[in-house]
């Protein structure tokens, strides 16, 4: 079955109130709460199940710039891994609302893409804007699943 936008849209939406989970989790009851919730949004919306995905985070450099298995893309979340001392946690950030504005997508049958840019709005109401790719799979039971995912900070100019 095709894509459609409609499932783009609300890959995303989960994708950020995922993001929100762990964040809330964290302030409320810590790290492992945070783990927990984390651990169970990566099984739910990334797709490990397919192989090494496709992972470059916003904040992440050197050796560790691409993360392709459930490890890297934990730390990148959670930090708290000595195997990747770099990583702060950007899911710990006390983020309280995400939203996206589509530049576009492509499907393509059971594979997707989308680009555009991220809103993360923290508990003290500041905002970024990160600039995203997302590739999804349609995995065996329909959901969609994310086999690629990009984040940079927007060039100034």
């Amino acid at each position: 079955m095709t894509i459609t936008e409609t499932e783009l849209a609300e890959a995303r939406a989960a994708w950020g109130n995922g993001l929100v989970a762990i964040s809330t989790a964290y302030d409320d009851d810590g790290i492992e709460a945070a783990r927990a919730v984390a651990d169970d949004l990566l099984d739910g919306l990334y797709g490990f199940e397919f192989g090494p995905i496709l992972f470059k985070p916003t904040l992440s450099g050197g050796a560790q710039t691409f993360r392709t298995d459930k490890q890297g893309t934990l730390s990148y979340f959670i930090g708290h891994n000595p195997d990747y001392p770099q990583d702060t946690g950007f899911g710990l950030k006390s983020w309280r609302k995400v939203t996206s504005e589509t530049s576009s997508c492509f499907i393509e049958g059971d594979v997707a893409m989308w680009m555009g840019w991220v809103f993360f709005t923290n508990k003290d109401g500041e905002t970024i804007k990160v600039d995203k790719s997302f590739g999804y799979k349609r995995a065996a039971g329909g959901s969609l699943k994310l086999v690629l995912h990009h984040s940079s900070l927007p060039y100034e100019a």
